[in-house]
């Protein structure tokens, strides 16, 4: 690989023809150590020292490309400014860690600047090794160069810095929607910790259409921009990977293993080399594949369906399931195993109707994203929008699609607007129409959910119990605990009582029908 060593002019020791240490070109004589490219950062103040170094650099190793880059301060001792545009020069640069080993040299430059380079290496934002030249020590008739570490605790305005930044990330995760819930805020800033700094798979658990696979996407995003990852994010859908042809869609296939012409498949796991490999609802993954993931994610390695050699991919997973994954770890359906690989990170996204704060927010964002869409901009009229954010945001609307649901109701309000304008008048039948399909769909759902629960033989319920009876069993099939789902269930009327034994209360509830916690 060929080495790229990065560092400013040094103004007043690159200076001098009678100088005997120069640190720039001090470079150029290690031994062992060739550089390919020199890229110096000079003031244009000092433009006639940048050209006069550049043209001593090359005669003195002609294989050594030399740049220069005029670099401006106003204030070489400001950390604002200069780690902001240090900060500009990195995100241009156009790194290539495949072909190049990058290098900065910090020995020129004020402290600040040290400073400063040492801070964008730490965060990979310049994917380099710090160096630092010294002069000759005793008789030696060279300098020195060491890697060295400085330590950066006691320089606060630096960390107001990084918070902008992490403020910055937190914001992509969002998909820049300005949400106000605290739970799904403090959520975020976790996960962008986390995406920022492991490659530890990433679990995120949450009802359907909370917003698994958006998010996935993001925070593969965050880490391309974090150098966690180089490649690409593939999308495996668990749920389709049935019949035979599921474990050679994941892991690949010879060609000489069925003896057919076009049956060879790379598979899943080596396209995601070097990326992000997203496994949406893998609670539905059979249990062989399962086995072989499991192997893959810990090792990098697997066998190609009918291939007697290993091939290896290395990738980071983020896996994706609206089920309680430790229930079907206990039920046998889920490898433990494979459940604690995935569990060191473990997100769990709050509904949208736990988020009534953020309505307004994302009822902008689908507006805005319906435009785009529809070549045609399209807004409320006053009251049609008072009337659907209060429905929105009504505890007694479930949103069981949750952002899918919502997302349809708004384009739906775009699509059919005369001129641009909702009126009252089509909020109070797009309101009419979500309301009789959901309560079709969960007078359904709560049938099931009871029959499961109670068996063939159950006895028949009111309607009104039917409902309540499911509404306790979709808490308990996603709670952690008995406390915590009693603590879900109860919130209300808790404040109201003077025993708070939110547990005893729900099992005295479900004995009254025969079912204990963990039945179902």
């Amino acid at each position: 690989m060929r080495n790229v060593v990065i560092g400013f002019l040094g103004s007043q020791l690159d200076a001098g023809k009678k100088r005997r240490w120069k640190p720039t070109r001090s470079l150029l004589e290690q031994d062992g150590f060739a550089v390919d490219r020199l890229e110096l950062l000079y003031d244009t103040k000092f433009s006639r020292l940048a050209h006069g170094t550049a043209q001593e650099l090359r005669a003195l190793s002609p294989d050594t490309e030399v740049l220069l880059h005029q670099f401006d301060l106003d204030n070489p001792w400001d950390f604002q400014e200069v780690y902001g545009k240090l900060f500009d020069f990195a995100r241009d640069y156009g790194f290539d860690e495949d072909r190049e080993r990058y290098h900065v040299h910090l020995t020129t430059g004020t402290h600040v600047a040290q400073i400063c380079w040492f801070l964008l290496t730490e965060s990979r934002h310049v994917p380099a090794h710090l160096i630092q030249t010294g002069p000759p020590r005793g008789e030696a008739a060279i300098g020195t160069m060491d890697v060295i570490d400085l330590d950066l605790s006691r320089y606060n305005a630096l960390q107001q810095r990084f918070d902008e930044l992490s403020r910055e990330y937190s914001d992509q995760l969002k998909g820049g929607i300005a949400t106000k819930n605290p739970v799904y805020n403090a959520l975020i800033d976790r996960i962008e910790l986390v995406a920022s700094q492991s490659d530890a798979p990433i679990l995120l658990l949450g009802e359907t259409g909370t917003g698994k696979t958006e998010l996935a996407d993001r925070i593969h995003n965050l880490k391309l921009d974090r150098r966690r990852v180089k490649g690409r994010l593939v999308h495996v859908n668990c749920a389709t990977l049935n019949g035979p042809d599921a474990m050679a869609t994941l892991f690949g296939q010879r060609r000489s293993h069925t003896g057919l012409p076009g049956t060879e498949r790379s598979g899943l796991l080596r396209e995601a080399d070097g990326g992000t490999l997203f496994l949406d609802e893998i609670d539905a993954l059979g249990a062989d594949a399962q086995s072989v993931l499991l192997h893959a994610i810990e090792t990098g390695r697997f066998y190609p369906i009918g291939s007697d050699h290993e091939v290896s991919s290395r990738f980071n997973v983020i896996a994706g399931a609206g089920r309680d994954l430790r229930r079907l770890a206990a039920d046998g359906t889920f490898r433990p195993d494979l459940l604690a690989r995935l569990s060191m990170w473990r997100f769990v996204l709050p509904p949208l109707r736990e988020r009534p704060e953020d309505i307004e927010a994302n009822l902008a964002f689908e507006l805005a994203r319906a435009e785009r869409s529809l070549g045609m901009q399209t807004g409320f009229n006053t009251d049609a929008r008072d009337r659907y954010l209060r429905f929105a945001r009504d505890p007694a609307t479930r949103w069981p699609g949750n952002f899918r649901d919502f997302g349809a109701s708004v384009r739906r309000l775009c699509t059919l607007a005369p001129r641009g304008r909702i009126t009252r008048s089509m909020v109070d039948t797009e309101i009419e129409t979500l309301q009789v399909d959901w309560s079709s769909a969960e007078a359904n759902t709560d049938a099931r959910l009871v029959a499961e629960a109670l068996g063939p033989d159950a006895p028949p319920l009111d309607p009104f119990d039917r409902v309540q009876l499911a509404e306790v069993i979709r808490i308990c099939r996603t709670a952690a605990s008995l406390s915590d789902a009693g603590r879900r269930l109860f919130a209300v009327s808790r404040a109201q009582r003077a025993s708070r034994n939110d547990a005893d209360r729900l099992r005295k509830y479900l004995a009254k029908y025969g079912l204990e916690w963990g039945t179902f």
